[in-house]
């Protein structure tokens, strides 16, 4: 993994360079960012600080970004497979269409996100906030939400994900079903 600066990256991207997998941008301060289409495939975003960031169409598949900084940002149909997102703030991000397959969202902040058509089978969302977030047309199938928060969120269908009895339904009560 090769080390770059935000400085570098944010010149070689307005000079029209897309591919930057395989980065090492962890605590990178990226705040309101314009990168869409961007690649960063494998990267390490760990603590990275991305709130209002325009990731659109953004290509993030297997990439570390836990404890990561994404509140309000644009993820509108980015790849997000297998990331590691573990414990990062995606609170009222667009994430429509978004590929989550597989991604581990354990413990993340994900209040008021939009979800709306986003792929979450195989993703873990133990314990992460989905309060008054937007789900619908997401698929949920194998998907974990053991212990996750889905009070008031919208256009849940929970009929293929694990949930157990300490996750919180959209109306404030816990599941039945161990």
């Amino acid at each position: 993994m090769r080390e770059l600066n935000v400085k570098d990256l944010l010149e070689q991207y307005a000079r029209g360079q897309r591919n930057f997998s395989q980065v090492n941008l962890s605590n990178a301060d990226l705040f309101e960012a314009k990168l869409p289409e961007i690649n960063l495939a494998g990267s390490d975003l760990t603590q990275a600080y991305l709130p209002y960031a325009n990731l659109k169409n953004a290509t993030l598949e297997r990439s570390q970004l836990q404890a990561c900084e994404l509140s309000d940002a644009q993820l509108y149909q980015s790849n997000l497979s297998d990331a590691n997102l573990s414990g990062a703030n995606l609170s009222r991000a667009n994430l429509r269409y978004a590929n989550l397959q597989g991604a581990n969202l354990k413990g993340a902040n994900l209040q008021r996100c939009d979800l709306f058509g986003a792929d979450l089978s195989n993703a873990d969302l133990t314990e992460a906030n989905l309060t008054r977030a937007n789900l619908a047309r997401a698929n949920l199938s194998c998907s974990r939400l053991v212990g996750a928060n889905l009070f008031r969120a919208r256009n849940v269908d929970l009929s293929e994900a694990q949930i157990d009895s300490s996750t919180i339904n959209p109306d404030g009560y816990p599941t039945n079903q161990t």
